[in-house]
């Protein structure tokens, strides 16, 4: 049977703990058909809305003690992110599985994944982060805080971070070891917790690793077979959003490179991921990568929908 890693987009597990709750319930389906068929499936997610919402939270409630001791940085948003979504997929698997009698231990692990301090990304921030705003509010934003504002997918404007190149996943050894011994691991949440190796220091820095970049450089230490990054949209599309858009059901390298080059995917929402899925099928023979949905993740495990990448 094939290793699989399976990259949640954090859009698509909602906008509250309770949606995000009913939404792990759908992952779970899919993942516990992976790991009936006997696939060993490794498991991470995105987090965009929810570290965006947990920075803004603490913000809000030191603006209203009129200080900032209670100010929340960007590496402990990541982790508190990885820990409650990490808690509501274990719970969702664990329950999925057990109601079709297979007793697999699930968990979560707090990941930190290396980048390198001379990125240039802290200079250029793109990754969008937190609720959307309407482009009035996002000006004002702007103007009060000195924040970054873009406007992402024509769903309105989200605040921007840097996004750093993930180096190295740091406990990719330990989820291994874990793998071996037929654990479900949830990892690389959100993209990990980014940090600087400094002699045998890992420093936190204030910036958020694309989750599916990071979930491509984790499954390239697992040495997966195939990548599964469910989103948002059932299927990859070219001109989207307009008269002539048009859904992809396979997709060469060859094809994902020219459509990057002529400017198809959207920086900080779709690019990321055709480039991601085309790194890891470049990286081995024979490995194929799938984007879909996480509305029809079963069909997309079937082969029945999605867009395929191949070499």
């Amino acid at each position: 049977m094939s290793k699989i890693l399976i990259a949640l987009g954090g859009n698509a597990l909602g906008n509250d703990a309770e949606e995000q709750k009913d939404l792990a319930k759908n992952a779970a389906a899919a993942i516990a058909d992976m790991i009936e068929q006997g696939h060993e499936v490794t498991i991470s997610h995105g987090n965009g809305p929810q570290v965006g919402a947990i920075n803004l939270a603490f913000k809000e409630y030191a603006k209203s003690k009129g200080e900032e001791i209670y100010s929340m940085p960007f590496p402990e948003s990541g982790a508190m992110s990885q820990g409650y979504i990490g808690y509501h997929l274990q719970n969702a698997i664990k329950t999925e599985l057990l109601d079709r009698g297979i007793n697999k231990s699930v968990v979560s692990l707090i990941t930190q994944v290396v980048v390198d301090k001379n990125d240039n990304a802290f200079k250029n921030p793109t990754k969008p982060i937190g609720p959307f705003y309407s482009k009035e509010d996002a000006k004002k934003l702007s103007k009060a805080s000195g924040d970054h504002y873009i406007e992402d997918s024509g769903r309105g404007y989200r605040k921007v971070i840097p996004s750093p190149e993930p180096l190295q996943v740091v406990e990719s050894s330990i989820m291994r070891e874990l793998i071996e011994k037929e654990h479900v691991i949830i990892g690389a949440g959100g993209g990990g917790i980014p940090v600087i190796q400094e002699g045998n220091k890992l420093i936190g820095v204030e910036a958020v690793i694309d989750k599916d970049k990071a979930s491509e450089k984790l499954a390239e230490e697992l040495d997966v077979d195939f990548f599964f990054i469910l989103t948002a949209v059932e299927r990859v599309a070219i001109n989207f959003g307009k008269p002539n858009q048009k859904e992809l059901k396979n997709l060469s390298v060859e094809e994902a490179l020219n459509y990057i080059e002529e400017g198809h995917f959207p920086e900080g929402s779709m690019l990321p991921k055709v480039e991601a899925a085309t790194k890891f099928v470049e990286s081995k023979p024979g490995r194929k990568a799938i984007i879909s949905s996480l509305e029809k993740a079963k069909e997309a495990v079937l082969g029945k929908t999605g867009t395929v990448i191949y070499s």
